[in-house]
């Protein structure tokens, strides 16, 4: 079992017509994305997270049980769930307004750490609620804690939306890193962390301070793995955009679903991947995120979209 670390919330996309004022409220939040995504990979899964008790989080709360990840670590708040409004400015570009100021997933404390049973093989965490307090301290000390007994994935995820300061995002990101065994981080995020460095050697860097796999993706130009031994790159699969919301939280659940299917969850499977290996994971993964990119907003898909069976029947 996966246990994701991190936010839910619902992205309010807001337009006006004959001076009314319309909000189309979507579920959102990488986390929740990546366990829904698991899910429908039928990879067992858990969300670790503090739910509000509002409308809204019900509404969470009831998605995430509808798609079968197992709520038993999920916390519960009073406080409010975060709202992230999407607009347009007056030159018709996005604008960003974000309501989370001591809003219900930054509600994880220390005293909310779960004890963890065997079956939890994995633990993923990734965007801001890797960073804001309490959560972001709280999920360190879970990283800390648990690191050389599950394995770690660690995907970023850069919002500057919510957190502005892009040294704050560095000073997490170097905190995590050893404990990391996973790292996926897109080109953008490196770009906007660490501007006017080598890629390549960044990911080969990271290798010698925590993690044994490092995954840099590049939307549709594809993505490239490395390993203290292997370097493999794929391109991105060509498919009619719709948009890209949630590709890549498609492709890490896609990437450790698959991985469970075939070198297994773990630091050794990890160290002892090889260029093969590495190939089938990135192209299952840049397939899934490709089945996501034809379709509006996060709708990842499911095993049988990448021609897999039915686990009850394979």
């Amino acid at each position: 079992m996966i246990l994701v670390c991190g936010e839910a919330l619902f992205d309010l996309f807001a337009e006006e017509t004959n001076g009314q004022l319309r909000l189309d409220a979507r579920i959102g939040g990488s986390p929740f994305n990546v366990a829904v995504g698991l899910a429908r990979l039928a990879t067992p899964v858990a969300f670790f997270g503090a739910l509000s008790g509002d409308l809204f989080g019900q509404r969470l709360r009831r998605a995430l049980g509808a798609e079968g990840v197992d709520l038993s670590f999920a916390v519960e708040t009073d406080a409010l769930t975060t709202l992230s409004v999407v607009g347009l400015d007056a030159a018709g570009s996005p604008a960003y307004g974000f309501y989370g100021a001591n809003a219900a997933d930054r509600q994880v404390r220390m005293t909310d750490l779960p004890d963890l049973p065997d079956r939890v093989d994995t633990i993923q965490i990734g965007s801001y609620a890797a960073l804001v307090p309490p959560v972001g301290d709280s999920l360190l000390a879970l990283l800390r804690r648990e690191h050389g007994r599950r394995m770690i994935a660690y995907d970023p995820n850069v919002r500057p939306t919510v957190v502005p300061d892009l040294d704050a995002w560095r000073t997490r990101f170097a905190d995590c890193l050893p404990h990391v065994d996973l790292l996926k981080i897109s080109l953008e995020d490196l770009e906007l962390m660490f501007p006017d460095q080598d890629p390549h050697i960044l990911a080969e860097t990271w290798l010698g301070q925590g993690p044994a796999l490092v995954i840099v993706t590049r939307g549709a130009d594809g993505a490239t793995a490395f390993t203290a031994h292997h370097r493999v790159e794929v391109a991105g699969d060509p498919v009619a955009l719709a948009d890209t919301v949630g590709a890549g939280d498609t492709f890490q659940a896609a990437v450790l679903a698959r991985l469970g299917e075939t070198c297994g969850r773990g630091r050794s499977a990890l160290e002892s991947l090889g260029d093969t290996d590495m190939l089938d994971l990135l192209r299952f993964a840049a397939r899934a995120a490709a089945i996501t990119c034809t379709r509006r907003g996060a709708d990842l898909p499911r095993r049988a979209e990448l021609g897999l069976p039915d686990p009850a029947v394979s």
